[in-house]
């Protein structure tokens, strides 16, 4: 499956990936517990500077970025239109800034080793009875589908726009569904074969 992983170095990839998913679980959680719009306008200038400051690695998330940033206007438009101006703003940079730090961690960090640190973080469960390396797994089939996702939509729309000019728009949603599942009936089918369960 696709990946949005860099293989452009940056400083964020010498970091740990359990550090980096520590700091991104704290900072995300931080946007949702502050309500001040300039607070969280500080918040967006410091995610825009992390997001600059990856150079090259952001180039296959950046068409990805520019939708997270069309979807957080349109939400921002619609509770201005209802005249909540703060909510706008504080809705709008919310999204933004959790989906840059998101983004950060996925193009700086290998799926394996988020699996590891989620194997490691779910360590515990194994005393009740519940395998961690199956919850982990599950999580990480999780991560990987939905970056699957974004990535193959991006393909599809490349393709699109190649041969009619065009973005492919809500016309790809058939198809990006048929492929996304078979893509995971794939997945399931390597799955059973290789556990033999």
């Amino acid at each position: 499956m696709g990946s949005l992983y860099s293989e452009y170095t940056s400083w964020l990839h010498a970091w740990s990936a359990g550090r980096k998913l520590l700091l991104m679980a704290l900072l995300g959680t931080g946007l949702f517990l502050i309500d001040s719009p300039w607070l969280l306008a500080l918040a967006g200038a410091a995610c825009g500077l992390l997001w600059l400051s990856l150079g090259r690695a952001t180039e296959g998330a950046r068409r990805l970025m520019l939708s997270v940033t069309v979807a957080a206007l349109m939400v921002a438009a619609f509770h201005v239109w209802m005249q909540h101006y703060a909510l706008a703003a504080a809705s709008a940079l919310r999204l933004v800034c959790a989906s840059t730090l998101g983004m950060a961690l996925t193009v700086s960090t290998r799926p394996s080793d988020l699996v590891d640190v989620l194997e490691r973080l779910l360590a515990p469960l194994d005393r009740i009875g519940i395998s961690p390396e199956q919850v982990a797994l599950q999580l990480a089939l999780m991560l990987r589908f939905t970056e699957h996702f974004f990535v193959q939509w991006k393909r599809m729309d490349d393709a699109h726009r190649l041969r009619t000019g065009r973005a492919g728009g809500l016309r790809l949603i058939a198809p990006l569904t048929i492929h996304m599942l078979q893509a995971t009936r794939r997945v399931s089918d390597a799955l059973w074969a290789r556990l033999g369960r």
